[in-house]
């Protein structure tokens, strides 16, 4: 390659770069055209010279033979995420939760046993519970933070521990490395879902984690634009079980949103590390806040795992908090809820995060609206509870706008 060609190509950058470079300068080389930003390739079929070199590239699954399988924006969007994760490989799909759909397809059988938080996304319960137990995969829900219960739950069918850290929405964080022994020693694998902390913060495979997990849908694309999942791992993973599924089944990242999410890594650890800073003051305002029950936020001293979040995410407590509003009955916890929410002028009500505007929601009818009253109870979801993801606002109008309903509740 002549010194030329090599300054050009991206795929030749030198070893030992940090990750905010990797996450500026990570993708497939250029075009002959030589442009700076990655290239959007809006194409479903690739013209081959030849039937022979069709038939070759169709038989041995080669890149680039149709977009359902392969495209190079897609691709260098996985290229960026195995090298922020700091994995072999990476395998980008449509949502989130076609991510875990994809970890669960290529992993499980009938007749498997999944170890799970109870704490996790409603989705991935729901998804875990019902949708794969008709196929008679089988799912224990355990504690978050008592790796204890996880031991007991271990069957000789085990296959899969799936973890969330921090969680949605009560931002309970798990030993990522106590899991990840716990697992390898049962004979089975630890997925994580890192959508809260990214490897901005937080890299679960540096702890021993073998999938990581993203909804790039949040913090990855950063202003609610697009949606997009992936999982990150070892190459045989991600190739040899992953790749094949994603094949057959479709659920594949269209290029646009894939490059959309592309640029969003650019400013990924500034955004993180912006927005960590006004969720931790947004934290401790409310602390002060009489209406205020409890407090869940990973960088506040007096969350219960502050000091292992602090040490697997990088020191900083991301961008979500939640916040209990009191309330005698539980009609009136969610009465006063509903209008705290209603009372903002400023963030948005939503059921996304990730975003640069702040967004407020109620877990217990929305993102865990469709799990059993039971189960929320379980889970620590109440009705007086409120999640916030802080965005990029003066923090100042962020906590104004959250006074405007707590100020005119009747407890104050």
């Amino acid at each position: 390659m002549s010194d030329d060609a090599r300054r050009l190509a991206r795929a030749t950058l030198p070893e030992g770069l940090r990750p905010e470079t990797l996450a500026v300068r990570t993708a497939l080389a250029p075009s002959q055209h030589g442009e700076n930003s990655e290239a959007l390739f809006l194409t479903t079929a690739y013209v081959q010279p030849d039937a022979e070199t069709s038939a070759r590239k169709f038989s041995a699954s080669e890149d680039f033979t149709y977009s359902r399988t392969s495209n190079p924006t897609v691709r260098s969007l996985e290229a960026r995420l195995a090298a922020l994760e700091g994995t072999e490989a990476a395998i980008a799909t449509s949502t989130g939760m076609s991510a875990i759909l994809l970890l669960c397809l290529g992993l499980l059988k009938a007749g498997d046993h999944v170890v799970c938080s109870r704490s996790v996304f409603g989705s991935t319960i729901n998804l875990f519970a019902k949708e794969f137990g008709k196929f008679g995969v089988e799912t224990t829900f355990v504690s978050q933070t008592d790796v204890a219960e996880w031991r007991a739950a271990i069957r000789p069918t085990t296959k899969l521990f799936f973890a969330e850290t921090p969680t949605n929405p009560l931002t309970d964080i798990c030993d990522i490395r106590a899991l990840a022994d716990l697992a390898h020693d049962a004979g089975a694998l630890l997925a994580v879902d890192n959508t809260y902390s990214t490897p901005a913060l937080q890299r679960p495979a540096a702890l021993g984690a073998d999938i990581v997990m993203h909804s790039a849908t949040k913090y990855m694309d950063g202003q609610g634009r697009v949606m997009a999942g992936a999982l990150c791992g070892r190459a045989a993973l991600i190739h040899d079980v992953f790749g094949p599924v994603l094949r057959t089944v479709g659920m594949t990242l269209s290029p646009f949103n894939a490059w959309v999410v592309l640029k969003g890594l650019e400013t990924l650890s500034l955004r993180m590390k912006a927005q960590s800073e006004q969720a931790l003051a947004v934290a401790l305002w409310l602390q002060a806040q009489p209406e205020i029950d409890n407090v869940y936020y990973p960088g506040l001293a007096s969350h219960p795992q502050h000091d292992l979040a602090m040490r697997q995410q990088s020191g900083q407590g991301g961008a979500v908090l939640s916040f209990d509003v009191k309330g005698n009955t539980p009609e009136e916890a969610r009465a006063a809820a509903f209008h705290v929410i209603d009372s903002t002028r400023v963030i948005s009500i939503a059921t996304n995060l990730g975003d640069t505007k702040t967004i407020i929601t109620h877990p217990a009818t929305t993102s865990h609206g469709r799990l059993s009253e039971a189960q929320r109870q379980v889970a620590g979801i109440g009705q007086g509870l409120i999640r916030l993801a802080v965005g990029l606002e003066h923090v100042d109008d962020i906590t104004d706008d959250l006074l405007r309903g707590l100020s005119t509740l009747t407890t104050r």
